[in-house]
């Protein structure tokens, strides 16, 4: 019987694929979209990572969702760092998030106060993402855009306080497998791994209708 990690991955890999290879995902690792577009993309993540982090104290002494809370995964610091680069020191002022990322930060905060499995859920496909595709898309800003390597601009993506992603990665699954749930709750949090990539998908697809290539 496979393990819990690998059900959640092998179970999410349709909606994984199809968020990676969203057009405006495409367009903005192509080269063919400016910074403008990662700048905005940028303040997307914002209201995602508020939305995870916020409620990530309350939550560290739950059974369930408490071993995921991991400081050293935090990246709404780093992500207001980045936004200052991009934006300039007033960027609060212009911060807004499309109707997609609305829906998609309040679902994630709505599984913060109330379910603690759908928070790991959403907790798994945002940190694990960004610690395996996120490296991608850090080489390709800072080649594109001319950012510093690992400086302002992508810090988002730099992990300082996880020296081993690989051996982060296979103790994040070691904890998954460990999540005392069960069958049922197991299958709805793989149901909710699925509706956290379809929500990503969302904003890439709004992303993509702001940033239109003329054909």
């Amino acid at each position: 019987m496979d393990s819990f990690s690998t059900l959640i991955r092998t179970a999410s890999h349709e909606q994984h694929v199809e968020a990676e290879t969203s057009t405006f995902m495409s367009d903005l690792l192509g080269g063919r979209l400016g910074v403008d577009a990662y700048a905005r993309y940028t303040e997307q993540l914002w209201f995602v990572y508020e939305a995870l982090e916020a409620g990530a104290e309350r939550l560290a002494s739950d059974p369930m969702a408490g071993p995921f809370v991991r400081p050293e995964l935090f990246r709404l610091p780093a992500l207001e760092r980045d936004l200052a680069h991009l934006r300039g020191p007033h960027w609060r002022a212009g911060l807004s998030a499309l109707p997609a990322t609305r829906t998609y930060a309040d679902r994630v905060r709505e599984c913060a106060e109330r379910w603690p499995g759908g928070y790991v859920a959403h907790h798994y496909t945002r940190y694990l993402g960004d610690l395996s595709g996120g490296q991608i898309i850090r080489d390709k800003a800072e080649k594109t855009w001319g950012f510093a390597k690992k400086g302002d601009g992508v810090r988002f993506y730099v992990f300082d306080a996880i020296p081993n992603p690989a051996a982060f990665k296979r103790s994040y699954r070691e904890l998954l497998d460990a999540v005392h749930a069960d069958d049922l709750e197991r299958q709805r949090i793989v149901t909710e791994c699925k509706k956290a990539f379809a929500l990503n998908t969302g904003v890439f697809q709004a992303l993509g209708e702001e940033f239109r290539l003329s054909a």
